[in-house]
């Protein structure tokens, strides 16, 4: 399979972008390529598209299984495994969300909330648990809104994402009807 110079670009940015997404360059390589690939493809195809083994394939369709981000299929008479994206960009997107929640927000819910349960020993781990606390306030304030996201339509959502700075600019003429400050607290 060869791909376009545009496939190729898009393949190599989404590698790079997958580091900081949470899964390896060639994960993201591999996510790139099936989301853009109409037909399903098999490990052999992807390891030749990409240029990388079949094992760095086998173990990084493993990845995108875990992150709920493939799908597999059969096709007739052909004893392969075959994978596609599992949905939509927007369903994607939702799942990436989802699980990077689950990995790295909600272990650091946990901790916090061990943490802030004992009794804090001196003036130093009281100021501690303070910041402990902001820290926790704000990460639960913040997976109650990503609760409220993921449970909203694809065309709320949509409307919402273009709101954008608009709700700024509406804080901000809220607070200047009080007569107080011209930005937002």
């Amino acid at each position: 399979m060869k791909l376009s110079s545009q496939a190729q670009a898009f393949v190599l940015h989404f590698g790079e972008m997958g580091s900081r997404w949470g899964f390896n360059r060639t994960v993201g390589q591999m996510f790139a390529l099936l989301t853009i690939q109409s037909e399903p493809l098999n490990a052999d195809q992807l390891a030749q598209a990409l240029k990388i083994s079949r094992g760095n394939v086998s173990m990084g369709l493993k990845e995108l299984q875990a992150w709920r981000l493939v799908e597999l299929h059969h096709l007739p008479g052909d004893r392969k495994d075959y994978f596609t994206a599992a949905g939509s960009i927007w369903d994607l997107a939702r799942t990436v969300f989802e699980e990077r929640r689950k990995r790295e927000l909600d272990p650091t819910l946990t901790l916090l909330r061990q943490l802030l349960l004992n009794e804090p020993q001196d003036e130093q781990e009281t100021l501690a648990q303070q910041k402990m606390q902001e820290v926790y306030d704000l990460l639960e304030l913040l997976d109650q809104f990503a609760n409220t996201l993921s449970r909203l339509e694809q065309k709320d959502l949509l409307k919402l994402m273009k709101l954008g700075s608009g709700i700024s600019k509406l804080l901000e003429l809220k607070a200047r009807a009080k007569g107080g400050s011209t930005k937002p607290t």
